[in-house]
């Protein structure tokens, strides 16, 4: 029962229409289900659902949804955006369409095998010849793939929108390497947290099926049935506009993250590059496109793909979703020929029409287009070309009279749409409910059984009012989509497998994860090391305000430099032509904590921190990356250092390093002990005993009087965590014979030199090693330094040269150290991250995931 506020709220968005809306049947009434839902939208009221929508905008910072745009304000760091509002379809008519999507996905199969087969709609007359021969999606080494399926296009992807006759029409189609299922997914599951209550009086269609179809259809592809096939979701990297998704799927579907440079062909054979050496890939889902797969016989500059690809693919030795060449289907010309082409294939009409195009390498159809470009549509027929739709009636006469030159001088490569009114469905904007247009991207993946099309999809409406702008390159929003009915779903079985596979005790993990996963340890505690030492050195500066007048301190100028020996920042504090910044310290303190430009400060650090974090988001589960969203937060804090006092300057680094430890903690809380977790646990503890050596050797390489000595002693016990604890021991007594001992040689004290020693040396022996070897270089390096450390004596390491004052002992034994340790980190790279240099963030592929 509707309430009278309901009515009123109905009426109210009713007023403001002026086309065809999803709220309304063809006799303009409302859809029960929309009446439902306005109901639910009275009773939160506006203020709780601009609320509810805030609540969304954050739920999806926090949990890293971005779609990256190149050359954007945000660029990497956009945020998803995710209309409180969901579109509906009844379950009834969805059938209908998913019908007519199930015919067109076949269509696209057949046309697909005949372009790279006997051309028979060429030779027949039912497509011209271009739509073949000039479509820069065919590709001629691509006409001997073929997939040992009942179709060749398994994944596809369809846009559609509502036309002026009340009937879903299909405005474009996407076969290569379909995008948009992960967000559609993440959008579920925010819209299901916070804002469930929307749902009451339907039944909402599960979209799992059909992801579950997707795992079973790979599955069978793979060929294994007694062990775990080994698949691979093949990513152009961290820089590609939807980069989220990739990683998103797959760690949802349970398969391995990678580049093209993790991958290798040898002996007909694609190779995945892990730590544990090379692991035979049996199917690929690509998200690259077509052109870039293979250097040897498509794009020479690709850095995307893997060198033989093809040949691999030929031999049948690797299976690839969807294979390269699909994307001749792109080509918007064929919109104009459906309708033929289905006749000429199954003898029947097109269940869902496409909107209206003419392919302008006709002449009849060109003429048609340049008498009527005032409601016309112009796009280039291949998608590739660079070129934005143009709508001719807003046109200028010049502009107009430009671009009919340009369509007689290249006919073929131009099309023309129908400008229709499409319809428009109800979304929030700006705190009001208003309507704006909208299109629907539909899902299907095949099996032996035929198409499955998923139970939802991706609505994008546009921010514009009275403007066709759905492209979220270009501000589109996107909503949920929610397939309804007033009974629920049957249930479905999780995945029928024809034979239950072997499990797999360990996951793969690519030499790029792996190097990426040690450095996001390294640079988790590298800034932590300075942030921490950094405070400290802040705090006896406020202690001692008369720092560099008439009552300088010899222990803070120690402090100072030895912060700029821990970040590397040089010069620094250090050398007779800096003691200006002796004398303000905080003009220095400030750049080391804010300068992003800066290798060695925290932000640059941080910087770096979040860039690993990223490549490697696919091993993250929800709490790990709430944690990264407040390390994000304490960057943008971190970078205007510049504009604090040191009281505030203090808070933020205080709340960066909280964030860091809690990183750390979640990450030791939640991560399995595979390598993935030893990889980044030995990233970090190479990197912990770096800075503690530094600071020891630093605050201790020479003697200096009792009072300075026994203030670097309680700096250095403070940046080890051991304060508390040496005074438990000693009381007040400052000794450093006392604090070498337990910063050195303690073995249960998390932070001393010889345990992280330990540490290290059990992670080396955890990882893969080198085979034929009893010890690798790694653990070589770690044992010598182990030992050096425990058969130091503290008596020793505290004397001094009694002329130059020097700790030669102390100072050579943490030089070794470093040393050691520092050939660690590279013995492990050259063991492990095994790479080609050339990054895949240098090159960015055409927009084949615009979404």
């Amino acid at each position: 029962m509707l309430t009278e506020a309901s009515v009123n709220l109905l009426q109210t968005y009713r007023s403001g229409l002026n086309s065809y809306d999803e709220i309304l049947d063809v006799k303009g009434r409302v859809k029960p289900h929309w009446q439902a839902l306005f109901a639910t939208l009275e009773k939160l009221g506006i203020d709780e659902l601009k609320t509810r929508n805030q609540e969304i905008i954050d739920k999806l910072r926090e949990n890293g949804v971005t779609y990256n745009v190149y050359d954007g304000v945000d660029g990497l760091n956009r945020p998803w955006q995710l209309d409180p509002i969901p579109f509906l379809i009844e379950q009834k008519e969805w059938n209908t369409i998913a019908k007519g999507l199930q015919q067109r996905a076949l269509l696209l199969d057949l046309i697909l095998r005949d372009i790279y087969g006997p051309r028979n709609l060429v030779r027949d007359a039912i497509i011209p010849a271009e739509l073949v021969f000039d479509n820069v999606g065919f590709s001629r080494p691509c006409a001997d793939l073929i997939l040992p399926a009942p179709n060749q296009l398994v994944l596809y992807a369809a846009d559609m929108a509502r036309g002026p006759d009340g009937q879903m029409w299909i405005v474009d189609n996407r076969t290569q390497a379909p995008s948009g299922s992960g967000y559609t997914l993440e959008n579920r599951v925010v819209m299901s947290k916070l804002l469930p209550e929307l749902a009451d009086g339907m039944y909402v269609s599960k979209l799992s099926p059909f992801f579950n179809n997707i795992q079973s259809t790979v599955l069978r592809l793979s060929g294994k049935t007694k062990e775990a096939p080994n698949i691979v979701y093949l990513t152009p990297g961290p820089n590609n506009e939807s980069y989220f998704e990739h990683a998103y799927l797959a760690s949802y579907l349970g398969y391995t993250l990678a580049q093209g440079d993790d991958l290798l062909v040898r002996d007909g054979y694609v190779w995945l590059k892990s730590i544990e050496g090379l692991q035979r890939v049996d199917v690929i889902i690509r998200r690259i496109d077509d052109d870039w797969c293979d250097p040897l016989e498509l794009r020479e500059d690709s850095r995307l793909g893997v060198p033989g690809l093809l040949h691999a693919i030929r031999k049948g030795n690797v299976k690839v979703l969807n294979p390269p060449g699909t994307s001749v289907l792109e080509n918007h010309a064929f919109l104009a020929f459906m309708h033929n082409i289905c006749r000429y294939f199954l003898g029947e009409d097109l269940i869902m029409p496409s909107v209206a195009t003419w392919w302008c390498g006709q002449p009849k159809e060109l003429n048609f287009v340049l008498n009527n470009i005032d409601k016309l549509i112009i796009k280039k027929a291949n998608r590739k070309s660079k070129f934005r739709s143009v709508y001719g009636r807003l046109l200028t006469p010049k502009d107009k009279e430009d671009l009919k030159k340009a369509l007689m001088q290249r006919p073929h490569e131009y099309i023309a749409q129908e400008e229709v009114s499409l319809s428009t469905t109800p979304s929030l904007v700006n705190g009001l409910i208003e309507p704006r247009y909208a299109a629907i991207r539909a899902f299907l993946v095949s099996d032996e059984k035929g198409y499955h099309v998923m139970q939802g999809g991706l609505t994008r409406s546009s921010p514009v009012k009275d403007r066709f702008v759905i492209s979220n390159q270009y501000g589109g929003l996107s909503k949920d989509t929610w397939i309804v009915s007033d009974k629920t779903d049957q249930p479905q079985e999780k995945i029928i497998l024809p034979v239950t596979p072997s499990y797999k005790k360990q996951v793969s993990v690519p030499s790029r994860s792996a190097e990426n996963l040690f450095w996001v340890g390294r640079y988790c505690e590298r800034t932590m090391a300075v942030t921490k030492f950094m405070n400290i050195v802040i705090n006896v500066l406020n202690i001692d305000r008369n720092f560099g007048g008439s009552s300088k301190q010899e222990h803070i100028k120690i402090l100072l430099q030895s912060l700029t020996h821990l970040s590397s920042t040089y010069p620094g504090f250090l050398g007779e032509e800096n003691q200006e910044l002796l004398q303000k310290p905080y003009i220095e303190i400030i750049k080391l904590a804010s300068d992003v430009y800066r290798p060695g400060t925290i932000a640059s650090n941080v910087s770096s921190f979040l860039h690993a974090v990223s490549a490697v988001r696919n091993q993250w589960d929800i709490e790990i990356w709430r944690i990264v969203d407040l390390i994000e937060n304490s960057f943008h804090e971190i970078k205007n250092a510049a504009t604090m006092n040191s009281s505030n300057i203090q808070k933020t680094l205080d709340k960066l390093y909280n964030s860091m430890l809690t990183f750390l903690g979640v990450m030791s809380e939640t991560m399995p002990r595979d390598n993935s977790y030893l990889l980044l646990d030995t990233g970090k503890i190479i990197e912990r005993i770096l800075s503690k050596v530094s600071i020891i050797q630093s605050n201790f390489g020479v003697k200096n009087e009792a009072n300075v000595e026994n203030e670097l002693i309680e700096a250095t016990l403070l940046n080890h965590h051991l304060l508390v604890n040496y005074r438990q021991i000693y009381k007040s007594q400052l000794s450093v014979e006392a604090m070498l001992d337990m910063v050195l040689l303690e073995k249960t004290l998390p932070y001393s030199i010889v345990y992280l020693l330990d540490s290290l040396k059990t992670n080396l022996e955890s990882l893969p090693g080198t085979s034929g070897e009893r010890m690798n270089e790694a653990q070589k390096s770690v044992l010598k330094a182990s030992t050096l450390i425990k058969l130091a004596s503290v008596q020793e390491l505290s004397q001094y040269n009694t002329v130059t004052l020097e700790r030669e002992a102390l100072f050579n034994l943490m030089s070794e150290v470093s040393g050691l340790i520092s050939s660690v980190s590279m013995a492990l790279t050259n063991m492990y991250f095994s790479h080609t240099i050339m990054q895949h963030s240098f090159f960015k592929p055409i927009e084949n995931d615009e979404i």
